[in-house]
């Protein structure tokens, strides 16, 4: 075998295993998910108020998250953001698919075949703050229907992620627009 061909075997070798990787079939969300839960209540725009830092959301700030439902049940997302370096809004569109048999579960993908878990882990009973978590430690996000809560609402979020095991000194408290003095695009 030519060196060419094993180099593009790697490679095929290599995109397989990430496929199969990312399509991961059996959801194990780190915390609970909400035994109560409407998807209708819950569509609409949401801010990011806390999250555990990424790199596909690195130096955002005014983060936001709109979900639409789509005609065939799936649910479009899309994610929003002010990069305070590069001076310019950041967008992001992907698909959101509900997890058979889980109350608030979902499969979410931005780069398809990759897909990664959506929880509603902690919802107020006024659909106006959610935390949402996924299948490992290093994802969760505080979202509330206004881009300012309280501080206790903070307090009681960081409360709940440190209860489910996540490192809440990593976490990053998201800036609003009017905090970093920016017009929104919308």
């Amino acid at each position: 075998m030519s060196y060419l061909n094993k180099s593009l075997l790697g490679l095929l070798s290599l995109f397989v295993l990430f496929a199969l990787t990312g399509c991961k079939s059996d959801p194990t969300p780190v915390a609970p998910t909400v035994k109560q839960f409407s998807a209708e209540k819950y569509l609409g725009k949401w801010y990011e108020i806390i999250r555990m830092p990424h790199s596909f959301e690195e130096n955002l700030q005014g983060v936001t998250a709109e979900y639409r439902l789509n005609a065939d049940g799936t649910i479009e997302v899309t994610n929003r953001g002010y990069n305070v370096v590069d001076d310019e809004w950041q967008t992001a569109i992907g698909k959101a698919e509900p997890v058979e048999g889980m109350t608030a579960a979902y499969k979410v993908t931005f780069f398809w075949p990759f897909y990664g878990g959506y929880y509603v882990s902690w919802l107020s009973p006024d659909y106006k703050m959610a935390i949402v978590t996924s299948d490992s430690h290093d994802y969760f996000w505080f979202l509330a229907r206004s881009p300012n809560v309280d501080q206790s609402d903070i307090d009681f979020a960081l409360a709940k992620a440190k209860q489910w095991g996540y490192d809440i000194d990593q976490m990053i408290i998201t800036q609003s627009l009017a905090d970093i003095g920016v017009a929104n695009a919308d």
